[in-house]
C-alpha cells in the first residue's frame, strides 16, 4: 500500500496546517502543486517580506520529507509588487530572494533557515497610505500565476502622542490605579497595543546594561474609523518589573529609561484570515477556509496578502525636549524606588524634579 502525504506550510505567521490524505487513494498521478503565499505590507517598515512556498507530496516517511527544504520550494519564482495611486501605476518592485535564519526549530519542518522574497523602500519614500498594492507571482516560468491585492492600514494614532501624557500607576503609596490609552484605529479591523519598558542596570557604578520587558495590553476586533481603549493596570507594572530584573548580585543601581507604546493595526482581510484559522471549538473540527489570493490554470493557492501598520511612540523618563515634563508621575516613581514590590531592587531617580529626595540617584 502506498502512503502519500500533503503538507501545507504557513509558518510565516505562525500557523501550521497539516493535512494527510486517505491511505486508500493514490493521489500522486493527479496532484496539482498548491502555492502557499504570506505577505503583510507595513508602511513603518523599509524591508517587506513575502513567503512563497508550495504544498508537496511524495511517498515515504513524512518526517524525513519535511526536513528537506527543496521539497517546499518551487523551481522558479518571478514576483513583483505594483503600486497604484488613483488608478495610475506609480512604482513597481521586483522581489529578490534571501535566506534568513529565524525559523522556529521546534517543529517538524526544516529549520532554522528559510527562503523569503523581499523588496525595499526608504524612510523618505515609504509605501503610500493612498496606494493600492498588487502582488503578482509567476511560478515555474509561467506554469501558473498567483495574484493578490491590498490597501494599507493607515490613520492610527493615540492619546499618548502628546508630551503631557504620563503614566500614573499609583494614587498613594501602595494604592494602585489604572491608566487608559485610547487608540484611534484608522481603517484597521483588529488592533493590538503593547508596552515595551526599558530600564538601565549599573554594575559597580561603571558598567551599564539597557534591559526591557514587553507588556501586552490586549488585542481587539474593532470597527474601522472608530476607537479602542486599552487599560494599563498599575500594579501589573511593578510586578512585571520585579520579574524582569536580572539576578546579578553585583547590580547596585537601576534607573527607568523609557516606555515604547506599540500599536499594531491589521486590515480586514488579515482579521478574517486570523478569525478563520483560530482553533475550532467544534468536535467535528469542520472549518471554513479564507484567502484573498487567486491562482490561474486551475491551480490552488492558500495564504494571505494583506497589510498591517505598526505605530510606535517612545516616551523617555528624561524628556529630551523639556526635562521638566514627567513621563512617569512622581508618586509612581516613589513606588518604584521604595514600594513593597520593587523597593528592594535598587531603583533610583535621575529626574531633576527628584533632586534632594531619599530616592535620588547618587
Amino acid at each position: 500500500m502506498k502512503h502519500t502525504f500533503l503538507f501545507l506550510i504557513s509558518s510565516f505567521i505562525g500557523i501550521f496546517i497539516i493535512s494527510s490524505c486517505n491511505e486508500e487513494v493514490d493521489m500522486i498521478g493527479d496532484f496539482e502543486e498548491t502555492a502557499i503565499v504570506y505577505g503583510l505590507l507595513d508602511k513603518a517598515e523599509t524591508t517587506h517580506f513575502i513567503k512563497i512556498t508550495r504544498a508537496f507530496i511524495g511517498p515515504g516517511n513524512s518526517l524525513e520529507i519535511a526536513q528537506i527544504p527543496d521539497s517546499s520550494y518551487f523551481n522558479q519564482i518571478d514576483a513583483t509588487i505594483t503600486e497604484r495611486i488613483n488608478g495610475a501605476e506609480t512604482r513597481v518592485w521586483t522581489l529578490q530572494d534571501t535566506i534568513v535564519e529565524n525559523k522556529e526549530t521546534n517543529g517538524a519542518f526544516y529549520a532554522p533557515t528559510q527562503k523569503l522574497y523581499y523588496f525595499t523602500t526608504t524612510t523618505s519614500a515609504p509605501l503610500s497610505d493612498n496606494g493600492l498594492y498588487t502582488l503578482n507571482v509567476s511560478v515555474n516560468g509561467g506554469e501558473f500565476e498567483v495574484t493578490g491585492i491590498t490597501e494599507l492600514v493607515s490613520g492610527i494614532n493615540t492619546t499618548a502622542d502628546g508630551q503631557s501624557y504620563r503614566f500614573d500607576f499609583v494614587e498613594n503609596p501602595g494604592v494602585f490605579q489604572q491608566k487608559a490609552i485610547s487608540v484611534n484605529v484608522g481603517n484597521s479591523s483588529i488592533v493590538n497595543t503593547t508596552l515595551e519598558v526599558f530600564y538601565k542596570e549599573f554594575e559597580t557604578g561603571v558598567d551599564t546594561t539597557l534591559r526591557s520587558f514587553k507588556w501586552n495590553l490586549g488585542e481587539y476586533a474593532v470597527t474601522p474609523q472608530g476607537s479602542q481603549s486599552f487599560t494599563v493596570v498599575g500594579k501589573t507594572f511593578y510586578e512585571l518589573m520585579k520579574a524582569s530584573v536580572s539576578s546579578n548580585a553585583g547590580i547596585d543601581k537601576r534607573q527607568m529609561y523609557s516606555v515604547k507604546i506599540i500599536v499594531t493595526g491589521g486590515a480586514e482581510d488579515l482579521y478574517n484570515y486570523m478569525s478563520v484559522n483560530q482553533p475550532s471549538s467544534s468536535l467535528a473540527q469542520n472549518k471554513p477556509t479564507f484567502t484573498n489570493l487567486t491562482a490561474t490554470n486551475d491551480h490552488k493557492v492558500i495564504g494571505i496578502f494583506s497589510s498591517r501598520r505598526t505605530y510606535t511612540i517612545e516616551k523617555f523618563f528624561i524628556n529630551p525636549d523639556n526635562s521638566a515634563l514627567r513621563m512617569m508621575a512622581q508618586k509612581s516613581v516613589v513606588e518604584l524606588c521604595t514600594g513593597a514590590i520593587t523597593g528592594n531592587l535598587h531603583f533610583c531617580s535621575q529626574h531633576d524634579g527628584d533632586n534632594g529626595t531619599a530616592y535620588e540617584c547618587p
